[in-house]
This record gives C-alpha cells, structure tokens and sequence, in this order.
C-alpha cells in the first residue's frame, strides 16, 4: 500500500513523515472514485451510471477522479506508514500531496505531532515519606464522639444561648427603615455558630434568652446574591421563642446498639472502629506512597515539551469519564451544571489545571513499560475483563465488545508498572 515511508524528526515534538501510495493501491482508489462518480453522469448514449470508464477517460481525462481517489486511499496509506516507521502522532496530520504523476507512485508528505520522548532517571528504590498506620485510642475517641453528636437531641434551655445552641425566633429585617423580600420568617430554627445566615447575625445572638427581643445589626456582604441588598446595612427585628441545647446521649451498650445494629456492646463498637480506622489508614498509607512515589519516579525523568494536543485529549477524556458517571448515576449533565451553578467551561478549566502533569506521568509510565517489557498475558487480560464486567455490571461479551485487547494490555501494562515503582519504594 504505502512504501518508502520515512519520519524526520523536526523541531519540538513535530516532524515530516513521507511515504508513497503504490500503482496498486492507486489503481482500486481510481475504481472506487470512477464508481462513485459514474452513478450521477450524464452522458448522451448512455444510461445513467452506465457510462463505460474507457469514454469518461476521454472526455474528462482519469485526472478528474483522482482527488476522490486519494481522499479513499489516503487513511489507510497514512495508517501503515505511521505503522512502517513505528511514530505515535498524538494529533490530527497536516497532509501535503508532493505529486500524483500518471503512472508513477503518488508522494505524499505529512507534518505530524509526535509523543515526547522520555528519558527515564530513578524509578526503583525511591525513598519516600514514613507512613503512619496506627490507630490510636484517641483516633476512636474522636470517631465515638462524632457518633455521640450525630445522635444528640435537642433540649429545652433556661439560661442564655451560646455557640452551639439552637434558637427558635421571628425576625423581620428592613434596610433604610423599609422591609425587602425573603427578610423576614417565624418559628425559625437557626443553629448559633453555623455560619449559616448574614455575618455577625448568629453573634449577635448570643448572650440572650428566650422571650428576649433583639435589634440585630448587620451589614450584607459586598457580594451578597441579592445585588440591591449588596453592601446595605440592615436591621432584623427578632423575637427568641426558645433556646435549646444538645444533650449528648450516654455511651453505653445502648448507645452503641442504636448506632450500629451489628454490634451488642459498646466495646463491640470500639473494635469495630478501631478495625474500620486500620483499614482506612491502610489505604491512606498506601495512596500517600503511590503518590509520592509516582511523582518521584516522573521528577527524576526528562520529558520533552508536553504537546497542547495532548493536554486537550486528556483534559476531554477526563470529561468524558466525569460525565459518564454522572449519568450511570442518572444525573443529566445539564441538572448538574444547574445544580452546582458551573457550566462545561468551568468543569474544562477544573480538569486541565493538572492535566499536563498527567499526561508527564503517563509517559513516564509507557516508558517504564517498555523498558522492563511488561506483557500481560492472555489469562492476565480475561482476569480484567473480569473484573470490569463485576465492576460495571456488564456482561462480559459487552466489555470484550467495548475493549480492544490492546487497550486492556496497556491499562494492565501500566498497573504493573506502578506496583513495580511503590513495591520497591523505601519509607524513611
């Protein structure tokens, strides 16, 4: 199909791949283009679409098909050249055709972005951050006391309301001595200290007892939602109904039966956390020297100026996988762009801050690859097939389906590789 393809490495991570399209190949783009053609002829003496290829050669001349013809040969020719010279373009070619000479191979030259090249530095033996395991009791402490708060309930106070407290209260609230929409509500339970009103509201609530009136002072802030309230001070008018407080429950066997049906007692409990912490701080352990160890590994690396075309196909293949999981979860993109009050532009720009450093690491990787000459097998590659089907719910033929071996080779590959990088890694 092609011959004599030959790739020159220019400047940065572009160069010129020149390669020939042989008389066969242009003789079946020339019947395919002829074909195509002939269906929409209109020749005296002859029905339409039936016009022999010897007349329309001689009215027209072969010349006129042979743009349909390159543009049916071109793809597949480019294709074995790039495969010929063993290049990885990350982007799209620009095709220039250097001559189509009747009865000679046509020449064809391409200018193509290529991946960087790595030249690997330490990957093995890194040295990395101690990592600590260990559960504390105070660790399950903590833990049993969120659960205690979770299960507190609120219980009338007499005395004065502190941070932390609940009060029930009337406000009205007016800016200039006139009351504004949405700046009023009744029977309104508003945690003190949760920060969930105006700036300065809760404060000023605090030190007052039920069946107190309070003037509450405070001044919106400059970008307040509401732009005619932005900046304006206003006054809230507030009547204290009730104050109550959180009366943490004992702990004690009940306590932990009514927090977890799986346990009878509270020292069943504390195991329990404890066991649920050693696991948690397990894999923290474990991310942590991923982490560090990975980004090590891609530091002691040279890597040539990452290609923008790489940057954008990562950044849209990170959207494309965040997207599809929204809707595995039936959540329309659109609902969640309302939702958060973000657009597409806005998840693009989140997605590309550390795109480049993940195109950087997977390079490093595929080179790690290649230079320990990982090659899943056979069983290797069923086993995730596996995995992923159990994983998604699929059936297996569909992931088969979806998944060329290829690209599960190369995710196996690059699994390997990065247990090959933190399995030697030493913590200090």
């Amino acid at each position: 199909m092609s011959a004599k393809a030959k790739f020159t490495k220019q400047e940065k991570n572009t160069g010129e791949l020149k390669f020939e399209i042989d008389q066969d190949t242009i003789k079946k783009g020339l019947d395919t283009a002829f074909d195509r053609v002939k269906k929409s002829l209109n020749v005296p003496g002859f029905r339409k679409g039936r016009v022999p290829r010897q007349i329309f050669n001689r009215m027209y001349g072969e010349e006129a098909l042979y743009e349909d013809a390159l543009n049916a040969v071109l793809p597949a020719a480019y294709e074995q050249a790039v495969s010929d010279t063993k290049v990885e373009p990350v982007d799209q070619p620009q095709i220039n055709v250097e001559s189509m000479e009747k009865g000679k191979p046509w020449a064809i030259s391409a200018t193509i972005t290529v991946k960087p090249e790595v030249e690997l530095g330490d990957y093995k033996g890194l040295v990395v951050k101690k990592q600590k395991r260990n559960v504390m009791k105070t660790d399950v402490d903590a833990r049993l006391e969120e659960l205690q708060k979770q299960q507190a309930e609120l219980v009338l106070k007499d005395g004065k309301a502190e941070n932390g407290d609940t009060v029930v209260i009337d406000y009205v609230g007016s800016v200039d001595g006139k009351e504004f929409d949405g700046g009023s509500a009744q029977n309104y339970s508003l945690e003190l200290g949760s920060n969930s009103f105006i700036p300065g509201f809760e404060d000023e609530l605090v030190g007052h007892s039920a069946d107190e009136d309070v003037d509450v002072k405070v001044t919106f802030p400059e970008d307040y939602q509401a732009k005619e309230l932005a900046g304006k001070d206003a006054i809230f008018k507030t009547t204290i109904h009730e104050v109550k407080t959180k009366e943490l429950p004992k702990l004690d066997d009940d306590f932990a039966k009514d927090v977890d049906e799986d346990v009878d007692t509270l020292d069943d409990l504390k195991k329990k956390i404890h066991d649920e912490l050693k696991d948690q701080k397990k894999q923290a352990a474990e991310d942590a020297i991923q982490e560090e160890a990975i980004s090590a590994a891609v530091k002691n690396a040279k890597i040539d100026e990452v290609p923008q075309a790489m940057i954008d196909t990562e950044v849209d293949n990170q959207m494309n996988q965040y997207l599809a999981n929204l809707r595995r979860q039936g959540i329309d993109p659109k609902l969640y762009y309302q939702m958060t009050g973000t657009s597409e532009d806005d998840l693009k720009k989140q997605f590309a801050k550390d795109a480049a450093e993940r195109v950087e690491t997977d390079l490093v990787i595929e080179a790690i690859v290649a230079k320990e000459g990982i090659k899943p097998s056979e069983d290797e590659i069923k086993d995730e097939i596996k995995s992923l089907a159990d994983e998604y719910n699929m059936e297996e033929s569909a992931v088969r389906n979806a998944l060329s071996d290829d690209m599960l080779a190369h995710d196996i590959a690059a699994k390997k590789a990065i247990e090959l990088i933190v399995d030697s890694a030493e913590e200090k």
